[in-house]
């Protein structure tokens, strides 16, 4: 006899089965940046300005774009532009559309968190489908595991409404 397992123990195991796959898709480390590399952080995270500007310190010819809301903290440096008007993930892909556009750049190095990068690469490169794309997530150490837990589980449901077509989560 063929016992049914309950629909919601599937959605469940389904649910926690992706959520593994979405954390092992993260690039774990910062991929190879080139001297005249153009980085673009997305602002939300105390964690990743920072990391973002020891990247640029690392390079000969490269530029620091910041973008998103809070970006106005910024110290006025010569190799850092400013953004400050977009205010989602989406808006922060349409800003750097924008400026890789009006640049004409063929490559970009994109920081923001390691919970964060999956969603943000996925809308940049729908908006960028010709522009090589260099992740390089900043790590979430130093943060107690449940408050880690919780926010890769918040970016895996934002990530799931974004596969559905729902771009601004």
């Amino acid at each position: 006899m063929i016992k049914y397992i309950p629909l919601s123990l599937v959605l469940i195991f389904c649910f926690i089965f992706g959520g593994i796959m979405f954390k092992s898709m993260t690039p774990p480390k910062c991929q190879t940046l080139l001297q005249d590399d153009n980085i673009f952080v997305l602002t939300g995270d105390t964690r990743r300005i920072p990391y973002a500007e020891k990247k640029l310190e690392t390079l000969k010819y490269g530029n620091l774009y910041v973008i998103g809301a809070g970006a106005n903290v910024i110290p006025n440096i010569s190799h850092v532009k400013i953004e400050s008007l977009s205010k989602s993930t989406y808006q922060n892909a349409l800003a750097i559309k924008k400026i890789v556009n009006k640049n004409e750049l063929n490559r970009i190095v994109v920081v923001t968190t390691e919970d964060h990068m999956n969603r943000a690469l996925y809308l940049l490169r729908q908006e960028l489908p010709n522009t090589d794309i260099i992740a390089c997530p900043a790590t979430l150490t130093g943060m107690p595991t449940a408050e880690r837990v919780q926010r890769w589980a918040i970016e895996y449901v934002k990530y799931i409404v974004t596969l559905c077509g729902i771009k601004e989560s």
